[in-house]
């Protein structure tokens, strides 16, 4: 049985990964720390140009058709360079439209996504921060003209700040639907948040009856729930995709260091202790690149198993992302801890990540339910 990438996914991944490392070096991510934005508009062109923002599209919205492998082998080795954009969110809201859209509604925002022209996310979180979707609790109202309206909070919106589409779940009187919302849509107010990744960008998003017009409304009444678990899931397998590359690196990096630092005159890759680190660190990267592989696979197959693959992923890949880079960071010893030096990017941004798309908790409870029935 062969389990390893075809030869298109390993040239997608060898251009990605001479890309990123030429474009997306670490001053480079520093650099945008202290920009307001967070992210750079050439870099995003240069993602359009290479296909990647429409990579999962159909081409007849100039896309290129494929799937949530060829996603996730991007996603890793933007991990591996703690790229600074909206990329996850934007691919996913785009696959929504894509799943629940009208004909108007696809042919309006796809075609600017993959031509880089609209960065997308999704508010999913309000103020319990509850990531079922029988949670929500931001309010789509009728006025008394028959327009509709929304009122509420949202919490932890990724990428909110730069984001011209912003995909909000609202429950009205037909119960749960998804609405797409636009940026600078009256009543609609953005507030920065600080959080431990400075690579990424977090908002509070309020609404203030946002009105909601014609063709705002994102599949059928009432029927978002299925939207939103679709969303969900592969926004989950694309982080896993990302902690992947974060640990990856961190392991990489700690295997050359192992072999040129040196105390009492010899490598301290030579310890017993460092060579259990390193090894332990190897087993929980491999783990979780099967873990997140196989669930792009799952979700691109709509496999019987897809869901449950999608949540063990998350699950596994949380936990061994975030233990790895911290292993890395002890393997470096003093070193590690500077603020000079790279690893605390990937250990941030690991960390940040396994809060998002639901944490572990979460998915482990959608695993008990699966699997009990």
């Amino acid at each position: 049985m062969d389990f390893g990438l075809s030869g298109d996914q390993q040239l997608l991944r060898a251009t990605a990964r001479a890309f990123l490392d030429e474009r997306v070096t670490p001053a480079v991510v520093r650099a945008l720390w202290s920009d307001p934005r967070g992210e750079r508009d050439d870099l995003w062109k240069e993602l359009a140009r290479l296909g990647w923002l429409g990579l999962a599209l159909p081409e007849a919205h100039g896309g290129s058709g494929l799937g949530m492998v060829e996603t996730a082998v991007v996603l890793e080795e933007m991990g591996r360079a703690v790229f600074p954009g909206p990329y996850l969110e934007t691919v996913v809201a785009a696959r929504a439209i894509e799943m629940a859209g009208t004909p108007a509604q696809q042919a309006r925002w796809l075609p600017g996504i993959a031509a880089g022209d609209v960065r997308a996310t999704v508010a999913l979180l309000d103020a319990d921060l509850d990531w079922r979707p029988e949670s929500t609790r931001t309010r789509a109202e009728r006025t008394p003209g028959g327009a509709v309206r929304l009122t509420g909070t949202k919490q932890w919106v990724p990428w909110a700040n730069v984001a011209d589409l912003i995909l909000v779940p609202a429950r009205g009187p037909d119960g749960l639907a998804l609405y797409l919302v636009e940026s600078g849509a009256e009543g609609l107010g953005v507030a920065p948040v600080l959080a431990m990744d400075p690579g990424m960008r977090w908002a509070t998003v309020t609404l203030d009856a946002v009105p909601a017009p014609q063709g705002a409304r994102l599949g059928e009444a009432g029927a978002a729930a299925a939207i939103l678990g679709d969303l969900l899931r592969r926004g989950a397998v694309g982080a896993a995709a990302v902690m992947l590359g974060a640990a990856r690196r961190c392991l990489d990096m700690s295997v050359e260091y192992a072999k040129v630092r040196e105390q009492f005159g010899q490598p301290i890759g030579s310890f017993q202790a460092i060579r259990h680190r390193c090894a332990e660190m190897l087993l929980e990267v491999e783990n979780a690149h099967s873990a997140t592989y196989y669930a792009a696979w799952a979700l691109d197959a709509n496999a019987e198993d897809a869901a449950l693959a999608a949540s063990v992923a998350k699950a596994y890949v949380s936990e061994a992302a975030r233990k790895a880079c911290g292993e890395a960071i002890q393997v470096h010893g003093g070193i590690g801890f500077t603020w000079e030096y790279d690893l605390h990017l990937y250990f941030k941004r690991a960390k940040a990540l396994e809060a998002t798309w639901g944490d572990a908790d979460y998915h482990r409870e959608l695993v008990v339910r699966q699997v009990a029935g």
